[in-house]
């Protein structure tokens, strides 16, 4: 696929996937990739390439002498994080930022806690880091660059954990962590309270304290769960 190629692919991707996933095209709606690629202005290749990426997401089945099938929500692959990212762009948004964040709530305090038992000397400097960055920019409006100290606090988390099914969770959670930034479900600044407690967490974990760390980011997680309440409800 060329240069050119593959951009169209994205664009097609990116305007028929968040369009399936807000429901524009209802469970059992047929697609014909001819239409398609004559609506997407691009070629029939590229439009098959596309099709293949949604199969691979489960929104969509392909069937020959039917067309392209839109799969019902309940068979989507709601782990994929461009489906997240999709539906996070949606009406559906409150709902689906909800869901995630239990689903967090429930994995990350756990992580934390072996975190702790297992976190080498170069993951605890991270962490701390990490968690200094939060605390550096959580003042004066910059959430885009809190942003990036928070997905990566997260993702040190996870991979420490030494659980190789928590460390693939690191590019959903950073999908639901974009998602509260960039569509606006997130104070100004960050919760003072919660910026405080991932420099603790950092602690328990370099400390080897997993009874703290797990009781710290449940707290993280309960907080989050709060700010929903009032921003998305």
């Amino acid at each position: 696929m060329t240069t050119k190629d593959r951009g169209l692919h994205a664009h097609v991707l990116d305007s028929l996937g968040p369009a399936i996933t807000a429901g524009e095209y209802p469970a059992g709606s047929v697609l014909r990739t001819d239409e398609l690629a004559q609506r997407y202005e691009v070629s029939r290749s590229v439009m098959r390439e596309a099709v293949r990426v949604l199969e691979s997401m489960n929104l969509v089945v392909s069937r020959r002498r039917v067309g392209v099938t839109v799969r019902p929500g309940g068979e989507w692959n709601v782990y994929d994080p461009r489906v997240i990212r999709w539906r996070l762009a949606g009406a559906d948004r409150p709902r689906q930022l909800r869901s995630l964040t239990v689903l967090r709530s429930a994995v990350e305090p756990v992580a934390a806690g072996l975190a702790a038992r297992y976190a080498t000397a170069e993951q605890c400097a991270a962490l701390t880091e990490c968690a200094l960055g939060m605390v550096a920019t959580s003042r004066g409006h910059q959430l885009e660059r809190y942003l990036v100290h928070d997905i990566e606090f997260h993702r040190v988390v996870l991979n420490a954990s030494g659980n190789e099914m928590f460390s693939h969770l690191g590019d959903l959670v950073a999908e639901v962590l974009a998602g509260r930034t960039h569509h606006q479900v997130m104070f100004e600044d960050p919760d003072p309270a919660a910026v405080t407690l991932h420099v603790r967490v950092a602690d328990a974990v370099r400390e080897g304290d997993a009874e703290r760390a797990e009781a710290l980011t449940r707290e993280i997680a309960v907080g989050a769960l709060h700010e929903l309440d009032i921003l998305a409800p």
